[in-house]
């Protein structure tokens, strides 16, 4: 999309999971589309003129690119939103369940937007470390699992990498958040680094409906170590009890007892 001019926007209904911004069309179409960045969970199209395209994928919505000349999907009743750039490309935003949305602002207005007011930092930025997370963290009495699902602690983790991380940096899910100081914090920072970076080089994890722009699945989860693996052996732990299930505020959480602590 970078670079690219947006000839036509199609909204085939007036809502996601919140309404349309009225006017949305007029404000996107025949508009350059400057870059694309991403807070937290978000994606966001800067436009020309200013404008800021805010889209959240939700629980099942995803992008889908089909370049100018190349084999189209045939359309779907869920191509809630359509963009046609210029040179013919079409990007759908397709969500059966439509629990994303799609929002509209302006680039001065954007760090006071509601949505991105109170947010962490970003785990792959420079301003996440350890001394960083372990001040977020210094008083609070929920379990770290929780802490880390807190989009004001840090921005964009989810349930699926945060118990991988919590496995590698050898962190129980059950600690209190606010015990998570020194050098277990660095070793948590590092291991959501690692983490994140290798589940992006793997395209993600496909569970369910989950796939990446181009169509294709991700691979990451052939990569978990205790995610979704209830029962089975840990990864090069001697625990013998294998991997637990646990459920923490409505989330399923998956440890090793022994490892983890």
């Amino acid at each position: 999309m970078d670079g690219r001019r947006v000839a036509a926007l199609a909204l085939n209904r007036p809502d996601l999971r919140v309404p349309l911004p009225k006017g949305l069309r007029r404000q996107v179409e025949g508009r350059r589309i400057l870059r694309v960045a991403r807070r937290a969970k978000y994606i966001l199209v800067h436009l020309e003129g200013g404008g800021v395209l805010i889209v959240h994928l939700g629980m099942s919505g995803r992008m889908v690119v089909t370049v100018a000349g190349g084999a189209a999907e045939p359309p779907d009743k869920h191509d809630h939103v359509v963009f046609t750039l210029e040179d013919g490309t079409i990007i759908r935003f397709n969500d059966a369940r439509r629990f994303g949305l799609i929002d509209f602002t302006t680039e001065a207005a954007l760090p006071r937007h509601k949505l991105f007011a109170g947010l962490g930092p970003e785990p792959l930025g420079n301003k996440f470390s350890g001394p960083v997370l372990a001040a977020a963290l210094a008083g609070k009495k929920t379990p770290i699992k929780a802490a880390l699902l807190d989009q004001g602690i840090v921005a964009g983790l989810g349930n699926i990498y945060v118990s991988e991380s919590l496995y590698w940096a050898s962190v129980s899910p059950r600690r209190i958040a606010a015990s998570v100081q020194g050098e277990r914090a660095e070793r948590l920072v590092a291991a959501i680094r690692s983490v994140l970076n290798r589940a992006i080089a793997a395209g993600g994890s496909s569970l369910r409906n989950y796939v990446q722009a181009s169509g294709e699945l991700g691979y990451f989860q052939h990569e978990w170590a205790v995610y979704g693996r209830e029962s089975e052996a840990c990864p090069g732990c001697d625990c013998g009890g294998g991997i637990r299930r646990i459920v923490q505020a409505g989330r399923s959480t998956f440890y090793c007892a022994k490892r983890q602590r």
